[in-house]
Formats: C-alpha cells, sequence, structure tokens
C-alpha cells in the first residue's frame, strides 16, 4: 500500500514539475496534481493500449515514436476534463506528457531500487 501511495506521490510532483518547467502547462494545486496523476495512471491503463492497437500500423511505421503522439494526446485531454489542470497546445502537451513520463519512470526506478 505504501508502494502505492509512493507511486502517486511521485506521479503528483511530476506533474507539478511540468507545470513549472514547461510554458503552456498550468496546475491550480497539489490537489489537483494528486487527481491528474491517478487520471494519468488509468488513462496509461484502459485508454491508451486501445489507441495502440487502433494505430499499430503508424505506430509500427515510426517505429513505436507514434506512442509519444498518443501520450501527448492523452496528456492534453486530461487538461480538458480536470478542473484546474490546463495544458495550451499540443507543444506543451507532448513536452509535458515526456516530463511527467520521465520523471515518474526515473523516480519509480529508484523506488524500486530502495526497497
Amino acid at each position: 500500500m505504501v508502494h502505492l501511495l509512493t507511486k502517486w506521490l511521485i506521479g503528483a510532483l511530476a506533474v507539478l514539475g511540468a507545470a513549472y518547467f514547461i510554458p503552456g502547462i498550468a496546475v491550480a494545486s497539489f490537489y489537483t496534481a494528486l487527481i491528474v496523476a491517478v487520471l494519468w495512471g488509468v488513462v496509461n491503463i484502459i485508454v491508451k493500449p486501445i489507441l495502440v492497437i487502433l494505430t499499430l500500423p503508424i505506430t509500427i511505421l515510426t517505429l513505436g515514436l507514434f506512442t509519444l503522439v498518443i501520450n501527448a494526446f492523452l496528456f492534453w485531454f486530461l487538461g480538458t476534463i480536470v478542473k484546474g489542470f490546463s495544458v495550451d497546445g499540443f507543444i506543451a502537451a507532448f513536452l509535458g506528457a515526456l516530463f511527467v513520463s520521465v520523471v515518474s519512470f526515473v523516480g519509480n526506478k529508484i523506488l524500486v531500487r530502495n526497497d
């Protein structure tokens, strides 16, 4: 349980970091970042695999790089449904999704190494 809460906190801090470092992304509060982190995880578990399968030909042609575009659109989508979280444009969404993914990945790898 503590492991899951720590992953959630890492995700929320990654969202706050994206809002701090990337222009065009705004987060109203830490509470909003926690909500975005939960929804980011749910979207990545449920919606992203469906989109990857539907766009499989283009994903194969781009050697998997199209998944970055899918991540950007999903991040942008979260900006439209979460009150207090906004993403202004595709470039901000692309950079924000990349930032959140990399920070979460590194944070979770450090967490696993310390267990």
